[in-house]
C-alpha cells in the first residue's frame, strides 16, 4: 500500500525548497597534498607498522627554509619520531627524506624503544625551522632541542638542549621543583620578532628569550608569563580565569609587535600588543566574550567567535589561523585582530559552516574534512595543517 504524505501548502510556499549549493566558507583555501594515511573505506588508519610515508596523530607541522630551499617537518607524535621532506610534497602519501627520534623508518616506541634519549623523543609535539636552526619540542622527555642545521641524513644527534642539563636528563623539571631552566611538557614553540618563545604547557607558562634561540640551557628567560615568579606553576594562578593566567599554553605566534598564544585549557587565544617585557596581563582575548569567561561550548550551533581547546595557531602576511581543535575546524581571520574581544572568523576550514563542528562532518574522511587538527603552519599561500585524528597532514593552498 502506497503512503500518502499531506504537506501543509502554507509552509511550503514559505519555505520553498532551494537547488542553491551551499555558500562556500571556505576562502578559496583547498586542499593541494596530503602527507600520511589514507581514507580506506572511510577511514584514516595508521599503518600496522611505522613507514617513511604514514603518520600516527600528528600534533606539529613547520612549512620553513632552509638554504634557500622549501622544506617540511612534521612531529609524527604518536610515532614518536620527526619526520623531514626537503621540499614540498607534490604527491600523496610522499615518503619523507629524513626520519629523526628513531634508527630507521619502521621502528618505534618512546626514546628510540627506551634505549636513546639521546637521538630519541617522546611525544614530540611543536617543530620550527629558523635561520637553518631545526628546534623541536621534545613534550614528554620536558625539554626542546635544537640542531644548528636542519639534518639530511638520520641519526643526527641535537647540539642544543634546553630545560634539562644535558641530552641524558628526562625526568620533568629537571627532577625538582619548577625553575627558569626547567620545563613540564613544553608542547608550543615559536619564534616572534626575532624572540624565542615556549609554551611550557605543564607548568602553565610561558617563556620568552628577547635574543633569540638560547644555545645555553643554563640560558634564563627574559619574561615568564602566566605564573607570578619561576618557581609557580598553578593552573590559571590557583584561581579563575584572568587576562594574565593560562590553563593549558599550548602554541604561539604573532608579529613584531604582536605575541598571541593559544591558551586551549581555557578555551581562548590571548594577545599582547606590543611584546611583553615582564608578566603583564594580555589586551585581546579570542574565543571568548570575555578575560575572565573559560566557558567550553562542546554542543549544539558553534559560532564564528567561538573556539574549543583551540590547540594552535599561525600568522603569515597578517593573516591568523587558529585550530580550533575540539570543533574539528581551522578558523581564519583575514586580517589580525588588534586588541579587546576579537571578532568572527572569515573562513573556516573542515565544516561546511560555522555552525557545524563534527569530526569528519559525521561521516567518512574526505579529502578537505578534519579530526582533530592539532598543528598549523603558514608559508605565502599554502597552510599545513596536522590533522592528528585521521593520522596525517593536509597541506592546503589559496586558490
Amino acid at each position: 500500500m502506497k503512503t500518502v504524505q499531506f504537506v501543509n501548502a502554507a509552509a511550503r510556499l514559505a519555505a520553498p525548497a532551494s537547488t542553491d549549493p551551499p555558500p562556500d566558507v571556505s576562502g578559496g583555501w583547498a586542499p593541494e597534498v596530503r602527507l600520511g594515511a589514507p581514507a580506506l573505506n572511510g577511514l584514516a588508519l595508521p599503518a600496522a607498522q611505522p613507514t617513511a610515508a604514514w603518520l600516527y596523530a600528528p600534533r606539529g607541522v613547520h612549512l620553513g627554509r632552509f638554504r634557500g630551499r622549501d622544506v617540511v617537518v612534521v612531529a609524527d607524535t604518536g610515532n614518536h619520531r620527526v619526520l623531514i621532506w626537503h621540499g614540498v610534497p607534490d604527491r600523496d602519501e610522499q615518503a619523507c627524506d629524513v626520519v629523526l627520534g628513531q634508527p630507521d623508518a619502521t621502528s618505534e616506541g618512546p626514546a628510540a624503544g627506551g634505549a636513546d634519549t639521546r637521538r630519541g623523543v617522546y611525544l614530540p609535539t611543536g617543530v620550527l625551522v629558523h635561520d637553518d636552526m631545526l628546534v623541536v619540542a621534545d613534550a614528554w622527555h620536558h625539554r626542546v632541542l635544537i640542531y644548528r642545521e636542519v639534518p639530511t641524513q638520520p641519526g643526527a644527534v641535537p647540539d642544543v638542549v634546553l630545560g634539562q642539563a644535558d641530552l641524558d636528563q628526562v625526568l620533568p623539571n629537571r627532577g625538582g621543583d619548577c625553575s627558569a631552566t626547567s620545563m613540564y611538557w613544553p608542547f608550543g614553540i615559536g619564534v616572534v620578532g626575532g624572540r624565542f618563545y615556549v609554551a611550557d604547557t605543564g607548568n602553565k607558562r610561558v617563556l620568552g628569550w628577547t635574543g633569540g634561540i638560547p644555545l645555553d640551557p643554563d640560558t634564563e628567560p627574559d619574561v615568564i608569563l602566566g605564573q607570578p615568579d619561576a618557581a609557580s606553576r598553578g593552573e590559571n594562578r590557583d584561581g579563575p580565569a584572568t587576562a594574565s593566567s593560562f590553563r593549558w599554553p599550548h602554541d604561539v605566534c604573532g608579529t613584531a609587535d604582536q605575541l598571541l598564544v593559544a591558551d586551549a585549557g581555557n578555551h581562548r587565544v590571548l594577545g599582547w600588543r606590543p611584546h611583553p617585557p615582564v608578566d603583564t596581563a594580555a589586551d585581546l582575548v579570542l574565543g571568548q566574550s570575555d578575560f575572565a569567561t573559560s566557558t567550553e561550548w562542546p554542543y549544539g550551533p558553534q559560532r564564528a567567535d567561538l573556539t574549543r581547546f583551540p590547540y594552535a595557531a599561525a600568522v603569515d602576511a597578517g593573516r591568523l589561523a587558529v585550530a580550533d581543535t575540539a570543533n574539528n575546524r581551522v578558523l581564519l581571520w583575514d586580517r589580525l585582530p588588534d586588541g579587546g574581544v576579537a571578532a568572527g572568523a572569515d573562513a573556516v576550514l573542515g565544516q561546511p559552516s560555522f555552525a557545524a563542528n563534527g569530526e569528519n562532518r559525521w561521516a567518512s574522511v574526505t579529502r578537505d574534512s578534519l579530526c582533530w587538527p592539532y598543528g598549523l603552519s603558514f608559508s605565502g599561500n599554502r597552510i599545513a595543517v596536522a590533522d592528528s585524528g585521521n593520522n596525517r597532514v593536509v597541506i592546503w593552498r589559496r586558490q
